[in-house]
């Protein structure tokens, strides 16, 4: 098969899609009907596209959810408006474009070199950003955001802990918070990523496979944590509350099967707040206005995109295969994003 990108005008087009859930080798490459951009959407002709947890969970069927047949696989894109649909007027040919929200609650996804997004889950790429790199942010960055200043708002001059500060997610929180001036303190459970969490910004890093979590926080932040950021898929509330100062604010993003003990006494007594968030939830409105941050610190270039792997679109089976060594079973040594790049 060509690697280069469809014509405007052709009928087919190269995706990533499959026909059932299963195993990464479900994942079929090959050619599809061009989508047509329905009303209020967008068609978009991909440059690059990202791989999420959420992708993986989607695809084997762990995350049960209504898939159009055959069902074209990824949350995030970034490229160029190709052409708008009817009811469109904000969006014009030619405009760079990036999103997340794609691949969900019956959505198309983007691992295909055209996709037809719904106008409003669309953000500009700002002049100067690489594709690749708003890409790699989009959904990670909306979550971050959303989590930290709509649900936990994340004050100046808080601490936060951040499990995991160099993963997808956890990177961005790492960033976004320092931008608003907290203190940040973050896991990491190699030396290299130890070095990867001080790069991203991290006040003290607490390196897991040498010093117990628990007791490191104690020392760096003897009075608690303002907010606790949880990526891990079995929390420890013991741990959680323990390390929360008075009035402190968790956040929930990962976990769906999880049912950890929780301790309501020691939780309720310290007044403190559990935030569950999902970043498809969110309104459109919250989805823009996050956007609209992570543009301009793109721009200014305070935001980072933590990109681990680069690849061609037609390797989708094989980066499904790394995400789930580095989040299932924790192989592969992943700081940062997978990015899948088209053409």
């Amino acid at each position: 098969m060509s690697n280069s990108a469809a014509s405007p005008s052709a009928s087919t087009m190269q995706a990533a899609y499959i026909s059932e859930t299963g195993s990464p080798d479900v994942i079929q490459w090959g050619e599809l009907p061009c989508p047509e951009p329905a009303e209020g959407q967008v068609l978009v002709r991909v440059e690059a596209v990202s791989v999420n947890p959420i992708d993986t969970y989607i695809r084997s069927g762990a995350v049960a959810m209504e898939l159009p047949q055959p069902f074209v696989i990824g949350s995030d894109l970034a490229g160029v408006v190709e052409r708008v649909g009817p009811g469109v007027h904000d969006r014009k040919p030619g405009d760079r474009v990036w999103c997340s929200n794609q691949g969900l609650l019956g959505r198309q996804g983007t691992f295909a070199e055209f996709a037809a997004v719904d106008a409003r889950w669309l953000h500009d790429l700002p002049t100067g950003v690489a594709a690749a790199d708003a890409a790699a942010v989009a959904l990670v960055g909306l979550t971050a955001h959303l989590g930290l200043f709509r649900d936990a708002k994340l004050q100046a001059g808080e601490t936060i802990l951040v499990i995991g500060g160099t993963g997808g997610v956890g990177s961005m929180v790492v960033q976004m918070a320092k931008i608003a001036g907290a203190r940040v303190i973050t896991t990491a459970g190699s030396d290299e990523k130890v070095a990867v969490a001080k790069q991203l910004g991290a006040d003290e890093v607490i390196a897991y496979h040498h010093t117990p979590i628990g007791e490191a926080i104690g020392q760096l932040a003897p009075d608690g944590v303002e907010v606790f950021w949880e990526t891990r898929r079995e929390p420890d509330f013991d741990l959680v509350v323990g390390a929360l100062a008075p009035r402190g604010r968790m956040v929930l993003m990962a976990g769906r099967d999880a049912r950890p003990p929780f301790p309501v006494g020691p939780f309720y007594v310290k007044e403190c707040s559990l935030h569950g968030m999902v970043m498809f939830k969110a309104s459109p409105e919250e989805i823009a206005a996050a956007g609209r941050d992570i543009n301009r610190w793109l721009s200014e270039g305070r935001l980072h995109a933590p990109i681990a792997r680069r690849m061609r679109l037609e390797q989708a089976a094989e980066a499904h295969r790394l995400q789930e060594a580095g989040t299932l079973r924790g192989e592969g040594g992943l700081a940062g994003k997978i990015v899948l790049e088209v053409g």
